[in-house]
């Protein structure tokens, strides 16, 4: 089976789903900022009406698995992992 490779722009469309559902507001409504450190790893920020949210890797996750189920009817259970590439950017891969 092949690897499934997540980009940059489908991660922020998932977190922008996730959010909007947690603060009941229109995914169109949310920004988000990918983040990655070499001491925290990966995190988001996330925007609604002038409000930060924090993500962490976990819940970033969830999001990406929150998608891969509703959105594309994928099994969400697929072992997905945050990577970052010297191109893509921040990427998702599950196996």
């Amino acid at each position: 089976m092949e690897k499934l490779i997540i980009p940059e722009q489908d991660i922020i469309n998932a977190i922008c789903v996730y959010v909007a559902r947690k603060k009941q507001v229109r995914p169109e409504e949310v920004e988000v900022e990918l983040m990655y450190d070499d001491d925290y790893g990966f995190s988001a920020e996330a925007f609604v009406h002038d409000r930060k949210q924090v993500l962490i890797t976990q819940n970033m996750i969830e999001a990406l698995r929150l998608w891969l189920d509703e959105y594309l009817n994928m099994d969400p259970y697929i072992g997905l992992k945050l990577v970052l590439d010297d191109v893509e950017g921040i990427i998702a891969v599950g196996k």
